[in-house]
């Protein structure tokens, strides 16, 4: 058995060219006693290793009970990378977490923490080195090291041109310093690079050592965990160094050997140095730290001498006097009560107390904001107000959510107005500090265009090809023959060699990590540093800072965060909610809209949804004059059922049909009816999926878990399919038919990425009921809210405007003396409200200079020329109101008002501008200037508006298009 010190994984981005799960793969396959994933400045990547690591031990655990039983041995281990082999493994190497600094002087050192106060300090210092610098930069000196270096193997990367010693420079001052301050944990690096003269090579690194007092280390220093990926590793250097593979010279790979070695290949490679081979498994043998030994306080957030706990349950009990003020039934009683001792048990009162006090604080701001996911299933959620949606919807479970026996940290999901999130965010930081909070990662990958793009210019395909061939990309779902036949349809030979081995390469660089970007709002909280647990970064946006792990990695390690999202039907709501208090002296909220009206229902049923949340698109549109929905369950089963695992899956056209009576509902067994009941039979949401595994194939909660997880939604590496044997054969075992069990996993199958829980689909069919109940009560406002919430959603302004008029509420133009920044609502002059479009509709305009507009405009302005006077509004900025003819109600048309704001955005005055500023020379009207058609004043208004309110461009065809149609009485109509 051998160690491997200094392996660089893809986490270094555009270097590395393998994954961490490869490496532990590789290194179990091999043998190893122990490997090291030591990548540039980062530990990003460790994580990933350490849970593949967890996967191996569970596979060689399950293999040995087998073979215990004189069984037939199970499945290979899953593969869940192309390359990734699947040999049978004995044997589970240990993961010793490490990163190579590159310090500023030029020196390079990995630094390996020997236990968990080591890694703070790494930790520290990667963080350190982030912050000082811009995203994806680090910058570390010497200092830094030798402050925070302590309880580390610090390994000495030698110069690449080695010094003689004793010579000018010879000393290796830096290596000096260090020596000195860490005596027994420096050494030096002894890495071969296979270029004839590593035996010379490692001579003089060892006299180096030897003058230097330290001690040799043997090291292969892969970039590759196999000689596949050879290509490319120089890919990804040409990508990094943006140029073409061909002209990489000696930055190119020559030959495959820098990858992952056998021991028996290192006791070759490093014959006559033996003893660098015993000092590696020295230092590893040291080394006692592990990721396992992670552990996440969450804060305390006590208060006045009460725990967490008692504090929590005070705030549902005050919970249940708002939420039920005639008085909470006992099921809802029992329910709190068991949550509550389930939440004490597993020490989980502090994370709800911290989304409670976040919730809070944005309502004490005004902030719509509304729990999903998961804490849908919960009573203390909707007693606490994170959640508007009744645990007693449906038959959502709280172990859903909370489970003692997954013994894994609740997720609770928190949307709010997505133009007010930054407040929220902020607050956050403010509140617990920068070194105690930090937003997780993204890992952006290599997918789709971006794949084809990048690898196709460094292999030198031209801009056209490249174009031709990323136009296509999702035709090659397929698989290689999809892929060929979709090439030679696009005019491209696909046996052309270089075209061939792009479209290879394209394919092994699928998955692969681009950079790293933040979450859209996962924020971990700790009681004490953060950045003793994990690096802090900086992100690009200003001041916001990130961890370097994701969703998955903090989920591995059971580290709770609280997402904190933003989403855009919120801001709609809100400011609905807003005009409807405004306008009719009614305060509404989401927990106390009018439940269950029919109104709202007969609206959704005859599609009329153009705004509505989730089911706007023409796909819902279409299917909800099918599915006819009648109750608020009907919402949440529209809104997970039009979705491409549930379509794939052959589930719409069977629900559909039982649910009109077509088809008989059967179920092939009391048990299975149980869990498929309220569905008809077909399983819709990930919940039912697990049940189908548990009752109906006997899976194990910790089978059903890890099946679960490979149906997460947005998931980047799904593997449900690595389930399929198990599944048939567990249904086979329970008597299940082989077609039924087939069907049955082919519907879990089409999950895939896109599985839907019940308790998120619940908490959107709230918002699906709010958004349809302002549309269908107060079609002006919704339009006005929708139009003030841009961009969001399917439909352009001009759509919207179009509907709203098709409802009977009139629409007016911006106009200078009426309109504000915002569309608002005004009297109609006949006991109604008309909507009157606001200057946000006109493009280029700044929301700044149309403060200054009407803040100025007192009574109102009386000519262009006042206009630019006393609001002081940039000339071009009045050109741009003139465009939008905003200036006819003070008498001009929209050639005139351009005319005069040509005198003002003119460099050099016309002729016939000439005169004095105060005289009216200069604003004096010129002659009859020619009427614009119809036709042209309703180009310049979507020009302008992205819209008209004129007449609707069709009808300018119609009589074209169907002689006789009485065209004149449509114009002058409503579209």
């Amino acid at each position: 058995m051998s160690v491997e010190l200094c392996i660089t994984s893809n986490f270094t981005f555009l270097t590395g060219a393998a994954h961490p799960e490869e490496y532990a793969a590789k290194a179990a396959e091999l043998g190893f006693e122990a490997f090291a994933i030591a990548d540039e400045n980062s530990v990003a990547g460790i994580v990933r290793a350490h849970v593949e690591l967890r996967e191996i031990a569970r596979h060689v655990r399950d293999r040995a009970a087998v073979l215990a039983e004189d069984g037939p041995i199970g499945p290979p281990l899953p593969a869940g990378r192309p390359h990734r082999p699947a040999p049978i493994l004995t044997c589970v190497p240990r993961l010793l977490p490490a990163a190579t600094l590159a310090l500023r002087c030029g020196s390079r050192v990995l630094a390996l923490p020997r236990d968990r106060a080591a890694w703070g300090r790494l930790s520290r210092l990667l963080s350190r080195g982030r912050l000082r610098a811009e995203k994806g930069a680090c910058d570390l000196c010497l200092e830094d090291l030798l402050e925070l270096g302590a309880g580390m193997e610090l390994l000495l990367h030698p110069p690449r041109d080695l010094p003689v010693p004793g010579g000018a420079g010879g000393r290796w001052p830096q290596a000096e310093r260090l020596a000195r301050r860490f005596p027994q944990a420096c050494a030096v690096l002894l890495t071969p690079q296979y270029d004839g003269q590593d035996r010379a090579r490692f001579a003089a690194i060892a006299a180096l050592a030897t003058h230097l007092g330290l001690p040799p280390v043997a090291a292969c220093a892969p970039v590759l965990h196999d000689a596949r990926r050879r290509k490319l590793a120089d890919v990804l250097t040409a990508i990094r160094t943006g140029c073409k593979v061909a002209d990489l010279g000696r930055a190119a790979q020559v030959h495959a050997e820098q990858r992952l070695r056998s021991p028996a290949e290192m006791a070759r490679i490093f014959a006559g140095h033996e003893d660098a081979l015993a000092h590696a498994r020295t230092i590893a043998g040291r080394i006692g730290f592990s990721l396992d030994q992670l552990r996440y306080d969450y804060p305390s957030e006590t208060r006045d001498g009460e725990t967490a706990l008692e504090r929590l349950t005070q705030l549902a009990r005050a919970g249940l006097s708002w939420r039920y003020p005639g008085g909470a039934p006992d099921k809802v009683l029992a329910q709190m009560g068991h949550e509550l001792r389930l939440i004490g048990k597993l020490n989980f009162a502090p994370y709800f107390l911290t989304v409670h006090d976040i919730v809070d604080f944005a309502r004490s701001r005004g902030i719509l904001c509304q729990g999903r996911g998961s804490a849908a299933n919960s009573v203390v959620c909707y007693l606490l107000g994170v959640t508007s949606v009744s645990p007693e919807i449906g038959t959502m479970v709280f172990e859903r959510f909370v489970s003692e026996a997954r013994n894994e940290p609740p997720d609770i999901d928190v949307d709010f107005e997505h133009e007010r999130r930054e407040e929220v965010i902020q607050h956050i930081y403010q509140r617990y500090g920068r070194h105690r909070a930090g937003l997780t990662a993204t890992v952006i990958h290599y997918r789709g265009k971006r794949a084809v793009r990048e690898v196709g210019r460094a292999m030198g395909l031209s801009e056209d090809t490249l174009g031709a061939m990323s136009s296509q990309i999702w035709g090659w779902g397929g698989g290689a023959g999809s892929a060929i036949s979709r090439m030679r349809e696009i005019g491209l030979d696909p046996d052309d060699p270089q075209l061939a081995q792009t479209m290879a390469l394209v394919q092994d660089i699928q998955g692969f990590p681009r950079h790293l970007s933040q979450h859209v709002g996962g924020f971990v909280i700790t009681q004490d540093r953060l950045d003793e647990l994990v690096p802090i970064e900086n992100a690009t946006m200003e001041d916001r800072t990130v961890i370097c792990w994701d969703k998955d990695d903090i989920d591995a390690l059971g580290i709770l965060k609280v997402d904190v999202l933003g989403l855009g039907m919120l801001s709609c709501i809100r400011k609905g909610f807003d005009l409807v208090a405004l306008h009719h002296r009614r305060d509404l909220t989401l927990a106390s809209l009018p439940p269950e009206d029919p109104a709202v229902y007969d609206m959704l049923c005859r599609a009329d949804a153009i705004g509505v949340f989730q089911v706007e698109s023409r796909a819902q549109m279409n299917f909800l004059p099918r599915m006819k929905p009648r109750c608020f369950y009907d919402l949440v089963i529209e809104v997970a059922i039009i979705r491409p695992g549930p379509i794939q899956g052959d589930m719409v056209h069977p629900y559909i049909r039982r649910r009109n009576g077509e088809e008989e509902v059967r179920f092939p067994s009391d048990a299975l009816g149980q869990v498929l009941g309220k569905t008809l039979g077909v399983p819709l949401f990930q919940e039912q999926a697990m049940q189908i595994a548990i009752v109906g194939a006997g899976f194990s909660p910790d089978e059903a878990d890890r099946l679960r997880r490979s149906l997460a939604t947005f998931k980047k590496h799904g593997n449900v399919s690595e389930f399929r044997t198990r599944f048939l054969k567990g249904m086979a075992k329970n008597g299940y038919d082989r077609d039924f069990a087939e069907r049955c996993f082919g519907q879990i199958e089409g999950f895939g990425s896109y599985g839907f829980p019940e308790s998120h689909a619940a908490s959107f069919a709230l918002l699906v009921y709010a958004s349809a109940w302002l549309k269908c009560h107060h079609p002006g406002i919704f339009a006005c809210a929708l139009l003030n919430s841009q961009p969001m959603g399917f439909y352009a302004p001009a759509q919207i405007v179009r509907d709203v008029r098709a409802h009977g509420v009139e629409v007016r133009p911006v106009d200078v003396n009426a309109s504000f920044w915002d569309s608002v609502m005004e009297p109609d002059g006949h006991g109604g409200l008309a909507l009157r479009l606001g200057f946000r509709q006109i493009k280029a305009l700044k929301e700044e200079d149309i403060t200054w507009l009407t803040a100025a405009r007192g009574n109102g302005y009386r000519s262009l020329a006042d206009v630019w006077r006393r609001a002081g509004v940039p000339p071009r900025q009045i050109a741009r109101l003139a465009e939008a003819d905003v200036f006819a109600s003070l008498g001009l048309n929209r050639r005139e008002a351009l005319w005069e704001a040509r005198a003002i955005t003119a460099e050099k005055p016309l002729p016939l501008f000439e005169g004095d500023l105060d005289g009216e020379g200069i604003f004096e009207r010129a002659a009859d200037l020619p009427q614009m058609t119809l036709g042209e004043e309703m180009v310049e208004d979507y020009v302008a508006l992205r819209l008209s309110l004129r007449a609707h461009p069709m009808g300018l065809l119609r009589e074209t298009l169907t002689p006789g149609w009485p065209v004149a009485a449509m114009l002058g109509s409503q579209p």
